[in-house]
């Protein structure tokens, strides 16, 4: 069995030092085998000095994925070659955009990407209106309707990657989590304790993922897939097939927490 500590939305650029720094050792000190976050750890400024942190201090292997947030004040492509690079230096650390399939037991694999709100779900007429377009340089100069034909690239980007993935590991594990940032279901999708409305919809879930998550998990019943997502700082599960499970995680600004401590076979 290993013994997994799921994290999601840690906004760590809104944590006092000394806050954080207990959060850390308290990872540290728990009795499990790996961590997992689903995205929005920091901003792009000091992303890799909180990631740095995290590694240097927890000292387990520590998967994750990218939040919005994480690109904030910079670049999608100035951060994922960061990333990258970092990954490289810090063996314990490892990005789910660039890992593969990753076993975690012999009946258990991870796979995972960031995900984006692409607009495949809810009325896009109505959607909100997020800071990503402040605050992220590759969305920055779009018009309404450039903007979402913009995040439907990515979100076909994260959807292609998980079929790729997915579709692997389905050959040889019963067990599959799998780590990304944005709900892929509208059904996954909560906010204050509720699902969402059709406004928020379309930047809060990743429907290109989502279809083929479905299609997939439906071609093959005898395997269980486990979604793990957070954005929406809400909490809810949502079970989608019978072998479908999703799971979104809450956060609030300034109070980082656990998730849910889990056991995979």
């Amino acid at each position: 069995m290993r013994r997994i500590c799921w994290l999601t939305d840690l906004h760590l650029n809104f944590v006092a030092p000394r806050q954080a720094s207990a959060f850390l050792d308290s990872l540290q000190q728990m009795p499990v085998d790996v961590l997992m976050v689903s995205g929005d750890l920091s901003e792009a400024p000091r992303l890799q000095l909180d990631l740095s942190e995290m590694s240097a201090r927890i000292r387990k292997p520590i998967y994750f994925v990218l939040g919005s947030h994480d690109y904030y004040r910079s670049s999608i492509a100035a951060v994922r070659w960061n990333i990258s690079q970092l990954c490289q230096r810090m063996p314990n650390l490892t990005w789910m955009n660039e890992a593969g399939v990753v076993e975690l037991s012999p009946e258990t694999a991870l796979v995972g990407h960031d995900g984006w709100g692409d607009g495949l779900a809810g009325n896009l007429e109505e959607a909100v209106q997020l800071q990503d377009e402040l605050q992220i340089e590759e969305l920055t100069t779009y018009d309404r309707h450039s903007l979402f034909s913009k995040l439907g690239e990515l979100g076909q980007e994260a959807a292609s990657h998980l079929e790729t993935v997915l579709g692997e590991a389905l050959k040889k594990y019963r067990n599959i989590c799998l780590l990304t940032h944005v709900p892929p279901f509208a059904e996954s999708c909560w906010y204050e304790g509720e699902p969402a409305g059709e406004h928020m919809l379309p930047r809060f879930t990743c429907g290109a993922a989502g279809r083929v998550l479905y299609r997939l998990m439906s071609e093959h019943p005898d395997r269980k897939l486990t979604v793990l997502c957070g954005h929406t700082h809400s909490p809810g599960e949502a079970i989608i097939l019978p072998n479908l499970r999703v799971w979104t995680g809450g956060a609030k600004y300034g109070q980082p927490q656990v998730q849910r401590l889990f056991w995979v076979p």
